[in-house]
């Protein structure tokens, strides 16, 4: 018998599904090992809050419609008859990349990471950076859900996967930029 909670859509943040439904978090820890970091309790009180399942789902590198199939089915929902497509972060550099650009690097490794740590501080960064200036993030995983925030305060983003436990996410401060 299903149980009652929220709809499992792209949009749902992972807070909140797993304020639903606290047994999927087995479930998507098992699925990639990205989902590991959900163990750590200021990620799952921070980033978390903003992670919709559409961003984990370019984090794990599982398709959307998989993971959301998953997920419902793990709960008893009846599969959805929507088809959801991945938004795409990857892809050939944008015109407005260039290397001699980066003005600030972070990297996850050598920040002293403790639950987000490294958007905590990309983010504090890129407000003294000027227009036109990139600032360069380096993860171990697809930093969706940071990615979307950077997006949303006026950044154009690129990022690429140089090695399966690499992606470097470049930010372009424009005039637009908060």
């Amino acid at each position: 018998m299903p149980q009652t909670g929220i709809d499992i859509t792209p949009s749902v943040t992972v807070h909140a599904l797993l304020e639903a439904y606290p047994q999927l978090e087995n479930v998507l820890i098992g699925m990639a090992p990205p989902f590991k970091k959900l163990k750590n309790p200021i990620l799952r009180k921070t980033v978390a809050k903003v992670a919709t399942i559409e961003n984990i789902s370019s984090v794990g590198g599982i398709p959307l419609d998989v993971l959301i199939g998953r997920l419902r089915e793990a709960v008893g929902l009846p599969q959805s008859r929507e088809h959801y497509s991945d938004q795409d972060y990857f892809g050939e550099p944008p015109e407005w990349f260039s290397a001699d650009k980066i003005v600030f690097a972070v990297d996850e490794k050598k920040v002293n990471a403790k639950g987000g740590k490294s958007l905590v501080a990309i983010m504090l960064e890129a407000k003294s950076v000027n227009s036109g200036d990139i600032i360069e993030l380096s993860t171990s995983f697809l930093p969706a859900p940071g990615i979307d925030i950077m997006k949303t305060k006026g950044y154009l983003a690129w990022s690429q996967r140089e090695a399966d436990d690499l992606v470097k996410s470049y930010f372009l401060k424009n005039s637009d930029s908060n």
